[in-house]
């Protein structure tokens, strides 16, 4: 059995990518080649959103929970949690300037697309996975989002 010579080139011009997009990882397979290149994320700073609103800001500085109360879950794991399938950017609206596909308080049916996550340059459109009322956007437009990440909640 051959095998074939380790591409320097390739994995040159995959980490360049990795630069320019602000990805943290690519895989690409050619043949029976497969070559992943992957870097740490940069600290949690680097990808801070704008500051908010004094009202927003307020909420963090909420009194400890006491005893007897119940913690708000984690929207990861609700059940109606909708999670982005890549690392990319997430886009509310089909485009700049048009109205978003869903607002809190709408219906969707299952399959409907309900934002967008771009990666690479390419538009993934996400689809509600069941049929609800969305009761939560989790992102912002134009946010970096990583895999996994809950983007909103459909009960």
């Amino acid at each position: 059995m051959t095998t074939k010579a380790i591409d320097y080139d390739l994995i040159r011009k995959l980490a360049e990518i990795l630069d320019e997009t602000d990805l943290t990882e690519i895989e690409v397979e050619q043949d029976k080649l497969r070559v992943r290149v992957a870097r740490m994320p940069a600290p949690a700073a680097a990808y801070a959103p704008a500051p908010a609103p004094a009202a927003q800001a307020a909420a963090p500085a909420a009194p400890a929970i006491a005893p007897g109360e119940v913690k708000a879950p984690d929207p990861a794991t609700h059940p109606g949690a909708v999670s982005s399938p890549m690392v990319g950017t997430c886009y509310l609206a089909p485009e700049p300037g048009s109205r978003n596909f869903v607002e809190i308080g709408d219906s969707v049916r299952q399959g409907q697309t309900v934002l967008i996550v771009e990666a690479m340059k390419h538009m993934n459109q996400i689809a509600a996975p069941r049929a609800g009322k969305v009761t939560a956007i989790l992102v912002d437009n134009g946010q970096p989002v990583e895999y996994g990440e809950p983007l909103m909640i459909i009960e």
